[in-house]
């Protein structure tokens, strides 16, 4: 049986979706950001909050990144899709946690988040799940070349997310944060520097 050849509109057409979702995630923190510079007075800063708020930035143009790496499917189905089209509405949700339309029963940001944070960590840790899925969708071939350190970020991610759902500590969080951000640029470095 000969192996079905990709037509290229096929993934032009979930790229399509997929950037667009992208898009207004970015769109999203970037206007919250800028909130911050609008209105100073308004909001004060949580260092945790702005922490998740870079992770999100640098792993949304990661995702962009190696999302190319879809066009090695052979053969698209509508579960793929869907998965696919899932999967990236969870980044359009965190987004939306991270900066919400309104702030009016808030004291500021630290008062939200510490709020929502259980909202927030609970979906990132869908995404570390979800990631999986994504990679082995590209392939057992694109699986393996991330090597065993990428199973174990994952599970690693994925712990730690659902263990500041519960964790009250402050500095736990702010470490956990920095760390996600240190640990995602390395690995972005060292894993995705060029399309291959």
């Amino acid at each position: 049986m000969d192996t079905p050849v990709p037509h290229p509109e096929d993934f032009a057409h979930i790229r399509i979706i997929i950037g667009m979702v992208l898009g207004l995630s970015l769109a999203r923190l970037v206007n919250g950001l800028t909130r911050f510079v609008q209105h100073p007075g308004r909001n004060r800063i949580y260092a945790v909050h702005l922490g998740w708020v870079i992770f999100l930035l640098i792993s949304i143009v990661h995702f962009w990144w190696y999302e190319f790496h879809l066009s090695r499917i052979r053969e698209w189905t509508f579960p793929i899709y869907l998965f696919l089209v899932v999967y990236t509405m969870i980044f359009a949700a965190l987004t939306a946690l991270l900066f919400p339309d309104q702030m009016n029963d808030y004291k500021g940001f630290e008062d939200y988040f510490e709020s929502r944070k259980r909202w927030f960590f609970g979906l990132l840790a869908i995404l570390f799940v979800m990631d999986v899925g994504d990679t082995l969708i590209k392939g057992s071939d694109y699986f393996r070349a991330l090597g065993v350190e990428y199973l174990v970020r994952q599970a690693a991610f994925v712990l730690l997310s659902v263990s500041a759902m519960f964790i009250a500590n402050k500095r736990f969080q702010l470490a956990l944060v920095v760390i996600a951000i240190a640990y995602q640029v390395s690995w972005i470095l060292r894993s995705y520097d060029f399309l291959q």
